[in-house]
């Protein structure tokens, strides 16, 4: 697993590298950028290793004249794709606590560059339900022997770094939206009785979709509203069990979200959206047929997506048989052991170029 916090710092600086091939002849930081820029439609930002959100000149649109070549962008008004919801990266446990060591005028600095409208304007942020992989430890919001009642639930580990942090970027954006998921239930919901690896247990399900309703409500009455939450980071594996982590296999899934979450949603009134998988393309098939359930298809709303495994065209079979039905990539970096790791912006931008291509709504690192 690679740091998603490193590739979130990185990689949306990427994105503007990547997306013009116009030369700039002097380093120039955002602060010192032409105060009259070139009038065009398309305004041009560049970074590179000398430049920094650097403003360039601007281009304008002008109507195709035969076959597109390499280096042009041709648009067709009359084709219509998804509607993208925007980009981010992942508000882990570890992130929200380093975000915190930060000074407050620091961290007023950071948080401008990452989520204002006018700078990078992340907005599509991943938090985490309890523990991850990137977290101070492990934990979750009800620890102990098994409480089918959830008499001792509490966020109470959150409102130390995690909400606060999140009041903060929202403060910023008000338009951040806000995707939650579970690394693991508590571990006595599981076959395993722990955290690290194992598998989900039928008799809990009614419990753990309170576990979800009590989270959601939580975190709403601290002041932050989670717009969508999925099942489980990566329904398929077990990591070994050196992580927090559970295999969902497809019928828990379908039925939990069927029988269990969005009837009790439906009941309590919540809004929050339900996506399922959060894992990689290659389980393309098995979100089909969980989509196949009509009790799935009345609750979920969308699919998540990873991208270790399989290639970004398989969101395009899934979405050809149900349009309707939301993609959004949640999860994916590169090999930080690459040694082109900070530099390849090409390589990153055809990545993201490929996910934007194949209907995904929004990438999160």
């Amino acid at each position: 697993r690679h740091s998603r916090r490193d590739f979130l710092k990185l990689s949306g600086l990427g994105i503007a590298a990547a997306a013009t091939s116009a030369a700039v002849a002097e380093p120039l930081l955002r602060d010192s950028a032409p105060t009259n820029p070139q009038t065009g439609d398309v305004a041009v930002w560049v970074t590179n290793d000398k430049l920094r959100f650097a403003r360039a000149a601007s281009v304008a649109w002008r109507p195709a004249s035969g076959t597109a070549g390499e280096n042009e962008i041709v648009l067709d008004p009359g084709q219509r794709f998804q509607e993208i919801h925007g980009f981010g990266g992942a508000f882990t446990d570890a992130a929200c606590y380093m975000f915190n060591q930060l000074s407050p005028a620091g961290r007023e600095k950071l948080f401008h560059e990452l989520f204002h409208p006018s700078q990078m304007g992340l907005n599509v942020c991943r938090t985490c339900i309890g523990s991850s992989d990137y977290s101070t430890k492990v934990f979750s919001y009800d620890e102990g022997p098994p409480d089918p009642e959830l008499q001792r639930f509490s966020i109470d580990h959150d409102r130390e770094y995690v909400l606060p942090i999140l009041r903060e970027a929202r403060k910023v954006n008000p338009d951040l939206f806000l995707f939650s998921s579970p690394w693991s239930p508590p571990g006595w919901m599981k076959a395993n009785g722990s955290m690290l690896g194992g598998s989900m247990r039928r008799k809990y399900m009614p419990s753990y979709a309170n576990y979800f309703l009590k989270f959601l409500q939580g975190y709403q009455a601290e002041g932050v509203a989670v717009q969508a939450v999925t099942i489980q980071n990566e329904v398929d594996t077990d990591q070994d069990g050196r992580m927090p982590a559970c295999i969902w296999p497809q019928e828990y899934e379908a039925d939990f979200v069927g029988q269990h979450l969005g009837p009790l949603f439906e009941r309590s009134g919540v809004r929050t959206k339900i996506w399922i998988i959060d894992h990689n393309y290659n389980l393309w098939g098995r979100a089909m047929a969980e989509m196949e359930v009509p009790e799935v298809r009345k609750y979920a709303s969308g699919i998540a997506w990873h991208g270790y495994l399989g290639k970004p065209d398989l969101m395009t079979r899934v979405h050809n048989a149900y349009p309707e039905v939301e993609m959004a990539w949640t999860e994916g970096g590169p090999d930080y052991t690459d040694p082109n790791y900070a530099k390849d912006w090409c390589k990153w931008s055809d990545t993201f170029t490929g996910i934007l291509r194949n209907w995904s709504r929004s990438i999160t690192a």
